[in-house]
């Protein structure tokens, strides 16, 4: 663990705008103070929304020259992390437990053959490696002039050249974060198609902890129905694609150090026909009878976990959870790959309206009123579809004062945009449309006081009727939920 503030530093180097950029970041996290703790992963990913991939440099593959090439060539972020020590500069210029820049590569030509460099650079801008080509180095000599001339800068900057060697000896690990994720793929230049999925882990509904507890609850965690498509443009055989699988976790508190992380990872399932077109989760019996595709899936208490996969066209199933059951935290889960479609798997969507309900919102009127708002946009962001919702006189449900936010709306959205697009078709705001109906009319039907809020009692009711969650109270006194924060649970059950 080292400090953010220093982390930010290897993405901002040292322009003017840094000291806002610190300033936000810091409003962000808290304080200044919460940028203390942190990894050079968390920084990189904070600044560029990107993926990051780690590698061991104890166990370093052999084609790390290549892999640093093509992040090179790419542009990819990358930072690096010395070893942890009781001495905080050590006799060689490094700083024990320390982030570092990688800065750039070459590979020269000295008097006994090639030599790959590494370029780094210590965030402090000072306190230098003093190792083979360090500034002062006598390694400089076995190069042309030229190329002595045009890589050796004799300055105390904080930027220094090493050898590859040297650099696995003296490095704990290497974290790429690829602003496009095929940095592993030998398909340069290809489009790459992005989902992202908001969940959470919650006691008693969602939090089931990972199958090595042996406790039956697995199957309660978030799934996810993916489907990985081949692409059309694909120079290579159709018989694998490259995806990969992003899950991070978010605290509840903006003081970051003082949320430890908790331990967390998933499992990728293949699934066969018969689950294939079923929204509806996979049962208890599903998991013990299948294995995972990653098998040796290790969970690490890191915020955030990636894994490349090299998978066949085919259904899947992603079920993130935390190591231990009943953890609670929010997360987020990233695919990446050529063509996929990404969508969260749930209760049963055949919901069956009353008589009144379907006269009322699912006739002809209502039917023009959505055509019409879907011939002028043919796919309506969050901001549109808050307009709509909110424009709709919901007569049916008196003692409800629906308004919907923004906020919801875009929480509305990422759910149930199945293709990926930042918006919604029509096809995709119709099964919004038909679980709002249902779940406002099982409100209201459960809602016997006319409150506007639903008891322990009513909401145990409510939800047998809709199978779609559970919840259990904390202090055994009762629960009671607004007609709003009804709606947002089922939403994202």
């Amino acid at each position: 663990m080292f400090s953010l503030a220093s982390c930010s530093q290897l993405v901002i180097c040292d322009y003017n705008p840094k000291n806002i950029l610190m300033s936000f970041f810091a409003r962000l996290y808290g304080s200044y103070e919460d940028l203390q703790i942190g990894q050079v992963s968390e920084a990189l990913v904070d600044f560029t929304g990107g993926v990051n991939t780690r590698i061991k440099l104890a166990e370093a593959p052999p084609d790390l020259w290549d892999i640093l090439t093509r992040a090179t060539y790419s542009r990819s972020l990358m930072g690096c992390q010395t070893h942890l020590g009781t001495t905080k500069v050590l006799k060689n210029g490094l700083v024990a437990g320390h982030a570092y820049t990688v800065t750039g590569i070459r590979k020269v030509t000295c008097q006994y053959g090639p030599e790959n460099l590494v370029r780094l650079r210590n965030p402090w801008g000072k306190i230098e490696w003093k190792g083979d080509w360090s500034d002062s180095s006598y390694k400089w000599e076995l190069l042309s002039p030229k190329e002595k001339i045009l890589l050796r800068k004799k300055k105390e900057d904080g930027e220094f050249w090493m050898s590859l060697r040297d650099f696995k000896i003296h490095f704990v690990d290497l974290v790429i974060c690829k602003l496009t994720p095929d940095l592993m793929s030998q398909e340069d230049g290809k489009k790459w198609m992005y989902s992202l999925k908001s969940g959470r882990w919650v006691k008693g509904s969602t939090a089931g902890g990972s199958l090595g507890f042996c406790n039956g609850n697995f199957w309660m965690n978030p799934q996810y129905w993916l489907n990985v498509l081949p692409a059309e443009d694909s120079k290579k055989s159709p018989s694998t694609c490259n995806v990969v699988i992003s899950l991070m976790q978010k605290h509840s508190t903006k003081h970051r150090n003082r949320a430890p992380h908790l331990f967390i990872g998933f499992l990728l399932y293949k699934v066969g026909l018969q689950y294939q077109e079923s929204n509806r989760k996979l049962p208890p019996g599903f998991f013990t009878r299948h294995q995972p595709v990653n098998k040796h899936q290790v969970f690490l208490d890191e915020r955030e976990v990636t894994h490349d996969f090299h998978l066949e066209p085919c259904v899947y199933v992603i079920v993130p959870s935390t190591l231990e059951p009943q953890q609670e935290s929010e997360f987020i889960l990233r695919v990446f790959s050529r063509k996929h479609v990404l969508r969260e798997m749930g209760g049963n969507t055949s919901f069956t309206l009353s008589k009144e309900i379907v006269d009322r919102y699912e006739g002809k009127i209502w039917e023009d009123f959505f055509t019409k708002h879907f011939e002028q946009n043919p796919e309506i962001n969050a901001v549109q579809l808050q307009r709509i919702l909110n424009n709709i006189s919901w007569r049916n449900f008196q003692s409800f004062h629906l308004n919907f936010s923004l906020d919801s709306c875009q929480g509305i959205l990422a759910l149930l945009d199945l293709n990926a697009t930042g918006t919604l078709s029509i096809q995709e705001f119709r099964v919004l449309w038909k679980r709002l109906l249902f779940y406002l009319e099982v409100f209201q039907k459960r809602d016997t006081k006319r409150s506007g809020k639903l008891d322990l009692v009513e909401l145990h009711t409510a939800v047998q009727e809709t199978e779609a969650f559970r919840n259990l109270t904390q202090d055994g006194k009762g629960i009671y939920l607004r007609e709003s924060e009804w709606m947002m649970m089922t939403l994202y059950s």
